[in-house]
């Protein structure tokens, strides 16, 4: 790991202190995107069309990443470690498509990813007033179930009879400041149409993650099926297979996960206090028994290295993030941009007077977080560590309770809205290996004992006299690795799952309640307030600032500019592009470092000035993986894979001298599936030539 150190840089000073965004910093809504902004910087001109017709080609993958449509036959662009799932999935012990790549001649092999699904926005409404009028005069707990029953009302009611169509999702933004209905197209038959070797798109393993130069070929592509038949669309976004310019603009339509830019210094302070250091004490063990039962064959090797790299990409931002909080100076610097917020708002009577206290609010509810933080995240938030079949066993039991009650009295990812990908994630067929089933389960009740003690109730309760690998070894037996197991009970609801004998189900009836009880207290002690101190903080941001404050992330459809740029560090130039002749410099014939075989054949077919990856100042985060980098004609030129190591702080605020978008090319794209992988039908079809008799 190169250059981890992210203390506070002047940048990010400025950015926590101005609270406005600076240039190139934001990840704007489509309907307050700062067209002006870009116009002023870079004198290019961002109209409704050119947003309309982004947003209309713009997809969200429910794996959590982004994606664009680029051809006429529902052609999709993601990365590859946003079809990964999918690939593992598909994949069998005589046929690896993690090791040796998805590369099929014609669309007939074109197969269904597993409990994937797209979403394209086709519109957003403000709900605001009714979202807050529902849960005002309400506090705690019942502040949060006043909101989620609106918000389950306002989804079901605008969604009615088209859910087969479409998904309707109200849109938290600005820390519970506004709530916007996104209504999005949904396609529920994604197919994989192309996937590169995990060692082409993740060339440099884990010591060149979040790092820069890169070489990676982070592409691949899936298809949206509609009626067994491909998706038209014809007004998809145009390829451009021309390399990258120094310093033009560029646009990143995506939909980033998480940032907690306007989250208070002392919620940052709880962050890298308590949260973070135990995360990475636990992904580091996770990481650790994992690398061991890879150890055990070549099919344990080979079902476990998926879930390793996740843990691996994990640990790495963790490490980042907390490095960024603390930093010199970091926390000091938000400190103050929370008192001149606090200063501006005092100094008008009307506005002091409806804000209140908010920060104080949300200093005293840290204390008590703090002792709810470890039961809620061990018997909740992270219960049975990644387990599917612990997974598949929740999901099966609390859809068929909450199913029972009213839509508005129901936990959120139960209300109606969310039922049917629900369904189609839980009776979607994937391969599960019990053996690394009972591996995550074992460390999840280890873990536990271990944080909550064994004398705590709720350790009792998941334990009783057995030991956690007793418990594992018995709960792995369960039936629920069975797609037809699991659509029986889905399908037969309360009575179903009262009835069944599955020792995972018998097993979580039998000790939800500590789960359930640990979500309420956190809730009521924790989310309520701090959601209504939130609202009070985003109104006095709104009136102190208007509307050059974008929202936080929240996995919600989102546009960044910026330019292509390298940057300076430590007094070390980092150019902006790398190219093929730099990936065989790099390349040593030992892992992370090996060549796939197509590739290592192909030395001397590929031109060596060809741009491989690039790097620009967009803004983005996490789940903005895949997402289409688009020039100012709105242009596919590339598609945004990772950041740089100091981009890990962007979670927190923006430096743009540091923080980097890292780009796979289109250029090195478009000639690499021809000379490499001899997908010459696929180029045709992202360049819009007519397809040959045969091909796809």
């Amino acid at each position: 790991m190169r250059n981890l150190f992210l203390g506070a840089s002047a940048a990010c000073l400025t950015a926590f202190a101005s609270s406005a965004a600076l240039a190139d910093e934001g990840m704007w809504t489509y309907d307050n995107f700062p067209a002006a902004q870009v116009k002023a910087t870079y004198g290019v001109t961002v109209d409704k069309a050119w947003l309309d017709h982004v947003q209309a080609n713009a997809v969200r993958l429910s794996t959590g990443c982004s994606a664009s449509v680029v051809s006429a036959q529902g052609l999709v662009l993601t990365n590859h470690h946003c079809v990964s799932d999918c690939a593992q999935d598909l994949s069998t012990a005589t046929s690896d498509h993690l090791k040796n790549g998805y590369v099929i001649a014609t669309r007939e092999e074109e197969r269904t990813c597993p409990g994937m699904q797209a979403e394209v926005l086709l519109s957003i409404k403000d709900v605001t007033d009714a979202v807050k009028s529902a849960a005002a005069g309400k506090a705690g707990g019942e502040f949060v179930k006043a909101r989620n029953a609106a918000i389950a009302d306002i989804e079901r009611t605008n969604c009615a009879g088209k859910e087969a169509v479409q998904t309707c999702q109200v849109v938290n933004l600005y820390q519970d400041g506004q709530y916007k209905l996104y209504t999005f197209k949904k396609y529920a038959d994604v197919r994989l149409v192309f996937a590169p070797e995990l060692a082409t798109a993740f060339f440099g393993g884990d010591p060149d993650n979040f790092n820069f130069p890169r070489y990676d070929l982070d592409m691949s592509f899936v298809r949206l099926y509609e009626n067994g038949k491909p998706v038209a669309t014809p007004n998809h976004l145009v390829w451009n297979p021309a390399p990258p310019k120094d310093g033009e603009l560029t646009i990143v339509a995506g939909n980033p996960g998480t940032t907690s830019r306007l989250l208070t210094a002392d919620q940052l302070a709880f962050l890298r206090d308590v949260s973070f250091p135990m995360t990475l004490t636990q992904l580091a063990e996770l990481r650790g028994r994992l690398i061991e039962f890879g150890k055990r064959g070549p099919e344990q090797q080979r079902v476990a290295s998926h879930e390793l790299f996740g843990v691996e990409n994990s640990y790495k931002v963790y490490v980042g993030q907390l490095q960024a909080l603390s930093g010199p100076g970091f926390l000091d610097s938000k400190r103050q941009a929370d008192a001149e917020l606090k200063a501006k708002v005092a100094a008008d009577p009307k506005l002091a007077a409806a804000t209140g206290d908010p920060w104080g609010r949300i200093a005293q509810v840290q204390a008590e977080r703090a002792g709810l933080y470890a039961p809620y995240v061990l018997l909740e938030g992270r219960a049975g560590f990644f387990s599917p079949l612990y997974g598949y066993a929740v999901e099966l039991v609390r859809a068929a309770q909450e199913r029972a009650k009213p839509n508005t009295e129901r936990l959120p990812e139960y209300a109606d809205a969310r039922l049917p990908l629900l369904e189609k994630e839980i009776t979607d067929a994937k391969p599960i290996d019990k053996d690394l089933n009972q591996l995550q389960i074992e460390f999840w009740l280890l873990k536990v004992r271990e944080v909550l003690t064994a004398d705590a109730p709720q350790t009792k309760l998941l334990l009783g006299k057995d030991s956690p690998e007793t418990i594992a070894a018995r709960l792995s037996a369960s039936s629920l690795a069975d797609p037809a197991a699991r659509k029986a009970l889905w399908d037969g609801g309360l009575p179903a799952i009262q009835a069944s004998k599955d020792p995972l189900i018998q097993y979580v009836l039998a000790t939800d309640s500590a789960a359930r009880a640990a979500r309420k207290a956190y809730e009521e002690r924790v989310v309520g307030p701090s959601g209504q101190a939130a609202q009070k903080i985003a109104a006095a941001r709104f009136a102190v600032y208007g509307d050059k404050v974008y929202p936080d992330a929240t996995f919600s459809p989102r546009l960044s500019y910026g330019k292509v740029a390298g940057w300076t560090y430590r007094g070390q130039t980092i150019s902006y592009a790398t190219t093929f002749k730099g990936l065989w410099e790099r390349a040593t014939g030992q892992d992370p470092f090996a060549l796939a075989p197509r590739w290592e054949a192909a030395r001397g077919k590929l031109s060596d000035d060809t741009v491989f990856d690039f790097v620009t100042t967009n803004d983005i985060t996490g789940g903005n993986s895949g997402s289409p980098v688009l020039n100012a004609k709105g242009e596919v030129i590339g598609a945004a894979f990772d950041g740089n190591i100091h981009s890990l702080g962007g979670a927190f605020a923006y430096d743009g001298a540091l923080n980097r978008t890292v780009v796979a090319s289109t250029a090195a794209a478009t000639e690499a599936f021809v000379k490499v992988y001899g997908q010459q039908a696929l180029v045709d079809e992202l360049l819009g030539k007519p397809a040959k008799k045969g091909n796809r």
